[in-house]
């Protein structure tokens, strides 16, 4: 007998849907469940390892000996080579209190993610506060990598701002730690006479990267978005939304040092927002963030000092021009005129210059 859903067809997809929702859940819980696992056979193994080593004076060749012996017994699962088994010692001598270890993020996130973090950061509380950074956000490896290479455990929440003063707590607490000082755009590279509007696009050209380096919860709103004020025409270079603070930001690209000026700038751009955008009963206030290529601390906090709306002030930082390995090694414009002076006199006749043509 056929199926007929005829007049049922909400119910039968919000049944789908529902069926959807748990299916994806239970798929996300059993893989947390397996990594978890893995990584706790890994951590026993790593002291078991270290402690058989300590108390029978095994040298460093039975790694070698264990690594083949695994392979041996099970050829079909990876993750037992030597050098795995030399970084599961090590994940234990990093962690080696077990009551400590199991509730810690490091447990909770892939292996991978904690092969990065024992190799590229030495600091423990540092390594804890990217792990728990990556349970938190869901960040790839890539990601994690990205942002340890940009040292964000040392930018963040590191901008110039009022909104201790001006924003209610834990509202000011959580502005505060969502942005950063400076701003790493190495995604960007423009050139000496770029203006504003080149950084723009720039930006939008490579949002994906902006994005992820503005942080989690920055929902793109538009560029050059257009405010009338007693019919004057405004733009603002930059607008989002942020998902967690509740609020539009409004974010003014400066390619040069911040000036007073753009304080007050802002301050009218935050009212235009906070009047034709905002929703009073869904919104909290507006946030600026100004970008600039740089800034004197002092002039930042005299020009927000009487401020009332909040407002921070972060610089940014480009690509280079060239990356560093090429750096002196491609020839300067003298040299390269010198090398035309050597190369001989062609002529050529009017059939060569036509199909050259």
């Amino acid at each position: 007998m056929d199926l007929d859903l005829s007049g049922n067809n909400n119910e039968y997809h919000d049944f789908v849907l529902n069926l959807k929702v748990r299916i994806q859940s239970a798929q996300t819980r059993a893989a947390l469940a397996v990594n978890h696992e893995l990584v706790l056979l890994y951590w026993n193994l790593g002291r078991e390892l270290s402690e058989k080593m300590r108390l029978h004076g095994w040298g460093e060749k039975v790694i070698d000996r264990l690594a083949a012996d695994l392979k041996t017994a099970f050829p079909a699962i990876a993750g037992f080579s030597r050098r795995n088994l030399y970084r599961m010692r090590a994940f234990y001598q990093a962690y080696p209190n077990e009551s400590e270890f199991v509730p810690q993020a490091v447990a909770q996130i892939p292996w991978s993610h904690n092969v990065w973090l024992l190799e590229k950061v030495h600091d423990p509380e540092t390594r804890r506060w990217y792990a728990a950074k990556t349970v938190e956000h869901g960040w790839s490896r890539a990601v994690l990598v990205h942002q340890i290479e940009s040292r964000l455990h040392e930018r963040q929440g590191q901008a110039i701002s009022n909104f201790e003063r001006v924003l209610p707590s834990p509202q000011s607490d959580l502005a505060q730690q969502l942005l950063k000082d400076p701003y790493v755009f190495d995604f960007l590279t423009l050139h000496d006479k770029a203006v504003e509007r080149d950084l723009e696009r720039g930006l939008l050209d490579h949002i994906r990267d902006f994005l992820l380096e503005l942080g989690a919860g920055f929902a793109f709103v538009g560029s050059q978005v257009h405010f009338a004020v007693s019919d004057e025409d405004y733009y603002v270079d930059l607008l989002f939304y942020h998902t967690k603070l509740h609020c539009y930001v409004v974010v003014d690209l400066k390619m040069g040092k911040f000036q007073p000026e753009y304080a007050g700038k802002m301050n009218f751009y935050l009212a235009a927002v906070d009047h034709q955008l905002r929703d009073t009963q869904r919104d909290e206030p507006s946030i600026g963030l100004i970008l600039c290529k740089s800034r004197d601390r002092l002039t930042v906090e005299y020009a927000l000092y009487n401020t009332a709306t909040p407002i921070g002030v972060s610089e940014y930082q480009l690509a280079d021009a060239l990356p560093d390995h090429l750096k002196g090694n491609l020839p300067t414009i003298a040299e390269i005129e010198a090398g035309l002076d050597q190369l001989p006199l062609v002529v050529m006749d009017d059939a060569e210059t036509e199909e050259q043509k």
